[in-house]
C-alpha cells in the first residue's frame, strides 16, 4: 500500500508564538542543528577535512575552512558545511585543489579521498546529542496524530542511523537525506518527502535552522517554515521563516 492510500492523517492546529498554523497534517524537520546538537562534530570535521587536503595542498586547507564557513570555533549556520550536502562541500573542496594548477578530475579525486579518510577518523567519535526537549516534542506531535519525517542535507543512510541510535522509530515515518540529485533549497526535496508521507504541501510543515530549509519549504508551498536558533541571538538568517523559535518545544498542538 503506497503512503497516498493509506488513511490521511487529522487535521491539527500548530501554535509557535503568536503564529498559529490551521490545517496540519505533516512536519518535515531538518536535522542537524535543528533536531541534533551537531555543531561540534562539524567543526572537527571540517578542521579533518580541510588539513586532510592541506598535507597534500599545502595553503588549500585555510581556504577550505573559510569557504565552509568555519572561523575559529565559530561555524557560519549558513555556511557551506552547516547547510550544503556533502556532495557540494566536496565540490567546493576540489574547486580550492583545482586552483593550484591540479587537473580537475584529480582534484576531485583528492577531495573525495580527503572526506573519506575524515569519515574514518570520526567514525569512533560520540554522537552528536538530540537538543533538549526533542524527543518530548517529537512524542507529543505523534500523539496528536500527525505524521513526521526527517529531510536533511546528510546521506540517507546517516539520517537513518541517526533515527535508529535515538531510537526515534516510534515518531519519525520519513527518513529522507541528499544522496545525489538536487540539493537543498531545490523544492522538488520537498515535494517528495510530502509524496512520501502521503501529505498535501499545503499541510505541512517545514522546520529547520538554515535558510535553505526555509527557501525550499516556500517555493514548494509549505503550509508554514518554523526557523529554530536554540537561543542564539543572531537569527537574521531565519528572516524569511514565519516564525523563528527558540527551542523545539514552542512548537505545540493548539487546544
Amino acid at each position: 500500500m503506497s503512503a497516498m492510500d493509506e488513511e490521511l492523517p487529522p487535521l491539527v492546529d500548530i501554535q509557535c508564538k503568536n503564529s498559529i498554523f490551521s490545517g496540519i497534517r505533516a512536519i518535515v524537520f531538518d536535522k542537524d542543528g535543528t533536531l541534533v546538537d551537531s555543531e561540534e562534530f562539524l567543526r572537527n570535521l571540517g578542521r579533518k577535512r580541510s588539513r586532510l587536503i592541506d598535507a597534500q595542498i599545502p595553503g588549500a586547507g585555510d581556504s577550505l575552512l573559510v569557504a565552509c564557513g568555519l572561523d575559529g570555533n565559530t561555524l557560519d549556520p549558513a555556511g557551506l558545511l552547516a547547510v550544503g550536502s556533502r556532495r557540494e562541500n566536496e565540490i567546493a573542496a576540489a574547486v580550492y585543489v583545482a586552483e593550484t594548477g591540479r587537473g580537475w578530475l584529480e582534484s576531485v579525486e583528492i577531495a573525495r579521498q580527503a572526506f573519506d579518510e575524515a569519515d574514518q577518523m570520526l567514525k569512533d567519535t560520540a554522537p552528536s546529542p538530540l537538543f533538549v526537549g526533542c524527543l518530548e516534542t517529537l512524542e507529543a506531535l505523534s500523539k496528536a496524530g500527525l505524521k513526521l519525517g526527517i529531510l536533511s542535507a546528510d546521506t540517507t543512510v546517516r539520517v537513518r542511523e541517526f533515527v535508529a541510535r535515538h531510537q526515534l522509530e516510534p515518531y519519525i515515518q520519513l527518513e529522507m537525506g541528499v544522496d545525489s540529485g538536487p540539493s537543498k533549497p531545490d523544492p522538488s526535496l520537498f515535494l517528495d518527502a510530502c509524496r512520501a508521507l502521503g501529505v498535501e504541501p499545503s499541510q505541512t510543515l517545514m522546520v529547520g535552522d538554515s535558510p535553505l530549509d526555509i527557501k525550499m519549504g516556500k517555493q514548494a508551498g509549505a503550509a508554514g517554515c518554523i526557523g529554530i536558533c536554540w537561543g542564539q541571538p543572531a537569527t537574521a538568517h531565519l528572516q524569511a521563516a514565519d516564525v523563528t523559535i527558540a527551542q523545539l518545544d514552542e512548537i505545540q498542538v493548539s487546544s
